[in-house]
């Protein structure tokens, strides 16, 4: 797999011819847990120098060890709501990059947070934090990545992981869902700015369903109950490939789970229906046992609780 690319490409499925294999240098975010720990997993065992992003340094050393591979791996404690700490992790990566001979080529921006409860439930703060890391760290990290590309000869790919939620709405997953709807906002509007000789990244947007991940375990809770991966769940690894294919051959939109269509299609084609039986499947489907309410990852990182599956 070749990560870098020269020029806009008329066809936005189509990557344009690769200078050499293995050229550009990866920046993951969210890259301690789930789906982001699978794609480093998968670049650095296909050779790729992957720079890794999360909260927590605890967790990022065990993503290092668990995803070794050929490529080279450097760790960065960095908080995507954080403009500041955003712009301080693309000079590292940039600078290390260049120190191996390579450039910052790809990234892929995985992280979110959940906060369970009615929209009115859920303390100020932790609603505030929630929209902060899974809607503004995706703002934050997609104008840096632009900003970046600016000027230079390659064009970048960016892929934003965003959700199901994105596109369809769960009573209860309110600040989820308010969080997605924004990501997916944001990376159509910069795919439209980001066309033909203007164009300074390919953005990509992989859209899952139900993953088997850790966050639903170290979401927020204000209903009384933890929250659990809607079937049909698919594996970090299948949502991994899917953005990792994005960064050689950028797509629009990649949906990856089973249910996906039919969902979205209810949502859209029969809103009475859907809104009827979504909130009865929720309880049933994608609650699971019972627990304290309180804010769990969203303020603050719980790192014995990040690895890749749920």
């Amino acid at each position: 797999m070749s990560l870098r690319t020269r020029g806009p490409s008329r066809d936005w499925g189509r990557s344009a011819p690769s200078a050499h294999p293995g050229g550009g240098a990866v920046l993951v975010t969210g890259a301690s847990s789930g789906i982001g720990l699978a794609v480093v997993t998968l670049l650095r065992t296909a050779g790729h120098d992957v720079v890794l992003a999360s909260r927590s340094a605890e967790a990022l050393e065990r993503a290092v060890d668990v995803s070794e591979g050929e490529g080279a791996a450097l760790p960065v404690v960095a908080d995507v709501s954080s403009a500041a700490e955003v712009r301080d992790l693309f000079d590292r990566a940039a600078e290390w990059a260049t120190g191996r001979g390579r450039a910052l080529t790809g990234v892929v921006h995985c992280p979110a947070v959940l906060a369970y409860g009615r929209v009115e439930d859920v303390p100020d703060e932790v609603l505030d934090h929630a929209l902060a890391v899974s809607l503004g760290g995706a703002v934050n990290v997609a104008r840096t990545a632009l900003r970046h590309w600016s000027g230079r000869d390659e064009v970048g790919s960016l892929v934003v992981v965003g959700s199901l939620l994105g596109e369809v709405t769960v009573p209860g997953m309110g600040a989820y869902a308010t969080a997605k709807w924004g990501v997916h906002g944001l990376v159509r509007t910069l795919q439209q700015e980001n066309r033909g000789r203007a164009a300074r990244a390919r953005v990509s947007l992989v859209v899952p369903g139900g993953v088997d991940t850790p966050v639903y375990e170290q979401a927020g809770t204000y209903l009384g109950r933890h929250g659990s991966p809607p079937p049909p769940v698919v594996s970090p690894h299948r949502v991994a490939r899917a953005a990792v294919r994005c960064l050689e051959r950028p797509r629009r939109r990649v949906s990856v789970g089973p249910a996906n269509s039919l969902t979205r299609l209810g949502f859209l084609l029969v809103p009475p229906v859907y809104d009827l039986l979504v909130g009865p499947l929720a309880r049933a489907l994608a609650l699971g046992r019972r627990a304290d309410d309180g804010p769990g990852n969203v303020l603050a990182p719980v790192p014995e609780k990040e690895r890749l599956r749920g």
